[in-house]
Protein backbone atom coordinates (compact mmCIF):
# COMPACT_ATOMS: atom_id res chain seq x y z
CA UNK A 1 0.00 0.00 0.00
CA UNK A 2 1.59 3.41 -0.94
CA UNK A 3 1.43 5.99 1.89
CA UNK A 4 2.32 9.30 1.09
CA UNK A 5 3.88 11.75 3.87
CA UNK A 6 0.45 13.24 5.00
CA UNK A 7 -0.35 9.62 5.54
CA UNK A 8 2.32 8.70 7.66
CA UNK A 9 1.68 12.14 9.78
CA UNK A 10 -1.84 11.24 10.14
CA UNK A 11 -0.70 7.30 11.51
CA UNK A 12 1.70 8.97 13.43
CA UNK A 13 -0.92 11.05 15.76
CA UNK A 14 -2.81 10.06 19.07
CA UNK A 15 -6.43 9.18 19.02
CA UNK A 16 -7.08 13.04 20.38
CA UNK A 17 -4.94 15.02 17.81
CA UNK A 18 -7.20 13.11 14.94
CA UNK A 19 -10.08 14.70 15.85
CA UNK A 20 -8.57 18.19 14.69
CA UNK A 21 -8.02 19.10 11.14
CA UNK A 22 -4.82 18.34 9.67
CA UNK A 23 -3.57 20.67 6.55
CA UNK A 24 -0.35 18.58 5.00
CA UNK A 25 0.60 20.74 1.62
CA UNK A 26 2.98 20.41 -0.45
CA UNK A 27 4.06 22.70 -3.61
CA UNK A 28 6.65 22.63 -6.36
CA UNK A 29 8.13 26.69 -8.09
CA UNK A 30 10.24 26.15 -11.00
CA UNK A 31 11.28 29.30 -12.22
CA UNK A 32 12.15 28.76 -16.08
CA UNK A 33 14.40 32.23 -16.42
CA UNK A 34 12.71 36.06 -17.56
CA UNK A 35 9.62 35.74 -15.70
CA UNK A 36 8.19 32.28 -16.73
CA UNK A 37 7.04 30.47 -13.53
CA UNK A 38 5.30 26.75 -13.42
CA UNK A 39 3.26 26.19 -9.44
CA UNK A 40 3.02 22.46 -9.35
CA UNK A 41 0.32 21.47 -6.53
CA UNK A 42 -3.45 19.56 -6.86
CA UNK A 43 -3.09 22.00 -9.82
CA UNK A 44 -0.76 22.89 -12.64
CA UNK A 45 -0.51 26.40 -12.93
CA UNK A 46 2.11 28.79 -15.44
CA UNK A 47 2.62 32.11 -15.11
CA UNK A 48 3.89 34.33 -18.09
CA UNK A 49 5.26 31.06 -20.05
CA UNK A 50 7.86 32.68 -22.24
CA UNK A 51 9.78 29.58 -23.28
CA UNK A 52 10.16 29.54 -27.52
CA UNK A 53 12.40 32.94 -28.11
CA UNK A 54 13.38 32.85 -24.14
CA UNK A 55 17.30 32.51 -24.60
CA UNK A 56 18.01 31.40 -20.85
CA UNK A 57 15.62 28.42 -21.30
CA UNK A 58 15.93 24.50 -22.56
CA UNK A 59 12.10 23.98 -21.99
CA UNK A 60 9.59 24.38 -24.92
CA UNK A 61 5.76 24.50 -25.27
CA UNK A 62 6.32 21.02 -27.24
CA UNK A 63 7.58 19.62 -23.93
CA UNK A 64 4.65 20.30 -21.75
CA UNK A 65 1.93 18.28 -21.47
CA UNK A 66 -0.27 18.96 -18.84
CA UNK A 67 -1.79 22.45 -17.11
CA UNK A 68 -4.47 23.77 -15.69
CA UNK A 69 -4.36 27.54 -15.67
CA UNK A 70 -1.96 29.97 -17.90
CA UNK A 71 -2.07 33.49 -16.12
CA UNK A 72 -0.43 36.13 -18.76
CA UNK A 73 0.07 39.57 -16.23
CA UNK A 74 0.13 41.58 -20.21
CA UNK A 75 0.33 41.02 -23.74
CA UNK A 76 4.60 41.64 -24.69
CA UNK A 77 5.42 39.01 -26.41
CA UNK A 78 8.19 37.82 -23.50
CA UNK A 79 5.46 37.47 -21.27
CA UNK A 80 2.03 35.98 -22.90
CA UNK A 81 4.59 34.38 -24.95
CA UNK A 82 3.30 30.71 -25.41
CA UNK A 83 0.61 30.91 -23.31
CA UNK A 84 -2.47 30.30 -26.13
CA UNK A 85 0.01 27.50 -27.41
CA UNK A 86 -0.15 25.60 -24.26
CA UNK A 87 -3.79 25.93 -23.39
CA UNK A 88 -5.00 24.67 -26.82
CA UNK A 89 -2.31 22.01 -26.21
CA UNK A 90 -3.62 20.71 -22.92
CA UNK A 91 -6.88 22.67 -22.53
CA UNK A 92 -5.60 24.98 -19.54
CA UNK A 93 -7.68 27.78 -19.04
CA UNK A 94 -6.20 31.18 -19.99
CA UNK A 95 -6.38 33.70 -17.23
CA UNK A 96 -5.88 37.54 -18.28
CA UNK A 97 -7.13 40.75 -18.20
CA UNK A 98 -9.99 41.45 -19.53
CA UNK A 99 -9.10 42.09 -23.70
CA UNK A 100 -6.42 40.06 -23.71
CA UNK A 101 -9.36 37.15 -22.95
CA UNK A 102 -11.59 38.29 -25.09
CA UNK A 103 -8.68 37.71 -27.53
CA UNK A 104 -8.05 34.48 -26.53
CA UNK A 105 -11.43 33.52 -27.28
CA UNK A 106 -11.87 34.67 -30.14
CA UNK A 107 -9.00 32.13 -31.40
CA UNK A 108 -10.38 29.25 -29.51
CA UNK A 109 -8.74 29.56 -26.72
CA UNK A 110 -10.65 28.97 -23.14
CA UNK A 111 -10.59 32.27 -21.11
CA UNK A 112 -11.29 33.88 -18.01
CA UNK A 113 -10.88 37.17 -18.39
CA UNK A 114 -10.59 39.96 -14.93
CA UNK A 115 -9.39 43.09 -14.36
CA UNK A 116 -7.55 45.16 -11.51
CA UNK A 117 -9.16 45.00 -8.36
CA UNK A 118 -11.32 41.64 -9.15
CA UNK A 119 -10.93 38.10 -7.54
CA UNK A 120 -11.73 34.75 -9.57
CA UNK A 121 -11.89 31.44 -7.81
CA UNK A 122 -10.69 28.17 -10.20
CA UNK A 123 -11.34 25.05 -8.29
CA UNK A 124 -10.20 26.41 -5.17
CA UNK A 125 -7.00 28.49 -6.64
CA UNK A 126 -7.57 32.02 -5.85
CA UNK A 127 -6.46 34.90 -8.44
CA UNK A 128 -6.51 37.90 -7.27
CA UNK A 129 -5.47 40.65 -10.26
CA UNK A 130 -3.66 43.51 -9.20
CA UNK A 131 -1.57 46.81 -10.10
CA UNK A 132 1.38 47.02 -11.97
CA UNK A 133 2.81 49.98 -13.27
CA UNK A 134 3.81 49.16 -16.96
CA UNK A 135 3.33 49.41 -20.60
CA UNK A 136 1.03 46.91 -22.56
CA UNK A 137 -0.21 46.90 -26.22
CA UNK A 138 -3.98 45.67 -25.07
CA UNK A 139 -5.11 47.15 -22.41
CA UNK A 140 -3.32 47.34 -18.71
CA UNK A 141 -0.48 45.25 -17.38
CA UNK A 142 -1.47 43.80 -14.05
CA UNK A 143 0.61 41.59 -11.58
CA UNK A 144 -1.68 38.46 -9.89
CA UNK A 145 -1.75 37.27 -5.92
CA UNK A 146 -2.66 33.79 -6.35
CA UNK A 147 -3.59 31.60 -3.00
CA UNK A 148 -3.59 27.82 -3.36
CA UNK A 149 -3.58 25.14 -0.62
CA UNK A 150 -2.76 28.17 1.84
CA UNK A 151 0.26 29.37 -0.02
CA UNK A 152 -0.55 32.87 -1.19
CA UNK A 153 2.03 34.08 -3.86
CA UNK A 154 2.48 37.49 -5.43
CA UNK A 155 3.87 37.55 -8.86
CA UNK A 156 4.41 41.10 -9.80
CA UNK A 157 4.74 40.60 -13.47
CA UNK A 158 6.45 44.06 -15.19
CA UNK A 159 6.03 46.69 -12.80
CA UNK A 160 7.87 49.93 -11.36
CA UNK A 161 7.80 50.37 -7.72
CA UNK A 162 4.67 51.90 -6.69
CA UNK A 163 3.09 53.00 -3.50
CA UNK A 164 0.35 50.91 -3.37
CA UNK A 165 2.40 47.87 -2.80
CA UNK A 166 2.26 48.65 0.68
CA UNK A 167 -1.57 47.88 0.44
CA UNK A 168 -1.04 44.38 -1.26
CA UNK A 169 0.93 43.48 1.64
CA UNK A 170 -1.61 44.88 4.22
CA UNK A 171 -4.06 42.37 2.67
CA UNK A 172 -2.37 39.90 1.82
CA UNK A 173 0.56 37.59 3.91
CA UNK A 174 2.50 37.29 0.87
CA UNK A 175 4.52 33.46 1.48
CA UNK A 176 6.60 33.94 -1.91
CA UNK A 177 6.69 37.06 -4.12
CA UNK A 178 8.25 37.03 -7.49
CA UNK A 179 9.81 40.72 -8.35
CA UNK A 180 11.43 42.40 -11.17
CA UNK A 181 15.08 43.13 -10.67
CA UNK A 182 16.66 43.78 -13.90
CA UNK A 183 15.78 47.64 -14.25
CA UNK A 184 15.17 49.51 -17.67
CA UNK A 185 12.15 48.11 -18.90
CA UNK A 186 11.19 47.16 -14.83
CA UNK A 187 12.33 47.82 -11.20
CA UNK A 188 16.04 47.38 -10.99
CA UNK A 189 17.78 46.11 -7.32
CA UNK A 190 17.34 49.12 -5.15
CA UNK A 191 13.57 49.86 -6.29
CA UNK A 192 13.11 46.07 -5.80
CA UNK A 193 14.11 46.01 -2.38
CA UNK A 194 12.13 48.55 -1.14
CA UNK A 195 9.29 46.46 -2.80
CA UNK A 196 10.20 44.31 -0.50
CA UNK A 197 10.10 46.43 2.35
CA UNK A 198 6.58 47.41 1.64
CA UNK A 199 4.99 43.82 0.38
CA UNK A 200 7.02 42.37 3.76
CA UNK A 201 7.06 39.28 1.68
CA UNK A 202 8.54 35.75 3.65
CA UNK A 203 10.53 34.87 0.69
CA UNK A 204 11.40 36.15 -2.75
CA UNK A 205 12.80 34.66 -6.08
CA UNK A 206 14.20 37.64 -8.52
CA UNK A 207 12.95 37.33 -11.80
CA UNK A 208 13.07 39.71 -15.03
CA UNK A 209 17.26 39.97 -15.01
CA UNK A 210 19.99 37.97 -17.43
CA UNK A 211 17.85 37.53 -20.07
CA UNK A 212 19.50 39.87 -22.44
CA UNK A 213 22.64 42.27 -21.96
CA UNK A 214 20.06 45.04 -21.61
CA UNK A 215 18.80 43.59 -18.45
CA UNK A 216 21.87 41.81 -16.94
CA UNK A 217 21.96 42.11 -13.01
CA UNK A 218 23.66 40.31 -10.10
CA UNK A 219 20.99 38.76 -8.25
CA UNK A 220 23.23 38.58 -5.27
CA UNK A 221 23.59 42.08 -5.04
CA UNK A 222 19.67 42.37 -4.45
CA UNK A 223 19.71 39.50 -1.94
CA UNK A 224 23.16 41.38 -0.36
CA UNK A 225 20.35 44.52 0.06
CA UNK A 226 17.47 42.92 1.31
CA UNK A 227 19.17 40.95 4.23
CA UNK A 228 16.64 40.08 6.85
CA UNK A 229 13.96 41.76 5.40
CA UNK A 230 12.91 38.24 3.56
CA UNK A 231 14.16 35.45 2.46
CA UNK A 232 15.79 35.38 -1.15
CA UNK A 233 16.13 32.51 -3.66
CA UNK A 234 18.02 32.79 -6.45
CA UNK A 235 16.83 29.89 -9.23
CA UNK A 236 18.70 29.47 -12.33
CA UNK A 237 16.55 28.32 -15.08
CA UNK A 238 15.44 25.05 -14.98
CA UNK A 239 15.78 24.91 -10.50
CA UNK A 240 12.87 24.72 -8.59
CA UNK A 241 11.45 25.43 -4.73
CA UNK A 242 9.52 22.94 -2.96
CA UNK A 243 7.20 24.49 -0.47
Amino acid sequence: MFINRCSLLYLSLTEHHRERPIICRFMKITFFGHSAVKIEGKKTLYIDPFFRNNPITEISPDQIEAADIVVATHDHADHIGDSYEICKKTNALFVGIHEIAVEAEEIGVRSAGMNIGGTINIEDVLIHMVQAIHSSTKSDAAGVVIETEGVTMYHAGDTGLFGDMRLIGEFFDIDLAFLPIGDRYTMGTKSAVKAVEFLRPKRVIPIHYNTFPIIKTDPNDFKELVGNLAEVIILSPGESLDL
